[in-house]
Formats: C-alpha cells, structure tokens, sequence
C-alpha cells in the first residue's frame, strides 16, 4: 500500500524520510536507481567474491555423509 513522505535539504542532497514499515535499519548501504520518474532504494548487495569468501570460512564437516538412492514408486498416468 503506498505511502506518501516528502522531500527535505539535507546538507546539499535532497533527502527523503522512509516510514518505519519501509524502513533498512540503521547503517544498511543502499542502492538507488532511477528510471524516468521512479526511483527505487534497495539493499546493496555484496559481491559474488565476497559471498564466496565468507563461504569458504565456514567450518569444514568432520566427515561427508553417504545419501542413500530414494526409491521413485511408479506412477501411472503422470
């Protein structure tokens, strides 16, 4: 459901105040696009090498558990 805010000065950038059900939290970098008279704010994502990294910190399974094949029942007329 739309809500409606308004713009205000901010220093020299022109600033608008989000309402608390649309707001990031405090200290989330942003990304803002504008297409024609739409402007969108989205979290900022992290990049794939970074994501990666943070992957590859986490800890290591002592050991690698075997999966057993699944049986599929046949299923006529599907």
């Amino acid at each position: 459901m739309p809500v409606t805010s308004r713009t205000f000065r901010s220093g020299n950038s022109e600033a608008v105040r989000l309402p608390k059900e649309f707001a990031f939290g405090p200290g989330v970098e942003v990304e803002i696009d504008r297409k024609g008279d739409v402007v969108t704010i989205s979290p900022k994502r992290k990049p794939v090498k970074e994501m990666l990294a943070k992957l590859r910190s986490l800890p290591k399974p002592a050991s690698i558990g075997i999966r057993h094949e699944v049986e599929v029942p046949e299923r006529p007329g599907l």
